[in-house]
């Protein structure tokens, strides 16, 4: 994870901001802060982006997952995303970060989620289990409304 600080004047900063799109466009981007300074006469804006080395990111394929799981899977495919979408708000981090769609995906296809059922799914490692498993893992209770 590298970091990388932009600072473009509100009044002609038009290069710079191209400079700064240009940027954004070939990275993989985790964050961006973004903070108004004003010193006096003079207004910027300055940027502090957190990226990923590695090039252009290709947005990938959209999948429509209704169409892709069966109806109970893509029930639980829509309560792990709002989850996910809880967790990533909770901790100020891209919802990605937390579980891609489709580890969600492969998740909501297995019926009964444990820990063990999560280390068989591409993406889905200890850590990721260690801090998050306990939300999306399948408990009883869960099992009842199903």
């Amino acid at each position: 994870m590298r970091i990388k600080i932009f600072s473009i004047p509100v009044v002609g900063g038009e290069r710079l901001a191209q400079e700064m799109n240009a940027f954004l466009s070939s990275k993989k981007i985790l964050e961006v802060d973004k903070q108004l300074v004003s010193q006096g006469q003079n207004a910027f804006w300055s940027f502090c982006i957190t990226y990923i080395e590695g090039g252009v990111v290709l947005q990938p394929d959209k999948v429509d997952y209704r169409e892709v799981l069966d109806e109970a899977s893509f029930q639980r495919f829509a309560r792990m995303r709002e989850t996910r979408k809880r967790l990533a708000q909770e901790e100020g981090m891209p919802a990605y970060a937390i579980f891609s769609d489709k580890e969600l995906a492969a998740m909501a296809k297995v019926e009964r989620l444990t820990a063990a059922a999560m280390k068989e799914i591409k993406g889905v490692g200890e850590k990721k289990i260690e801090k998050y498993g306990q939300h999306f893992i399948t408990k009883k209770e869960d099992e009842k409304k199903e």
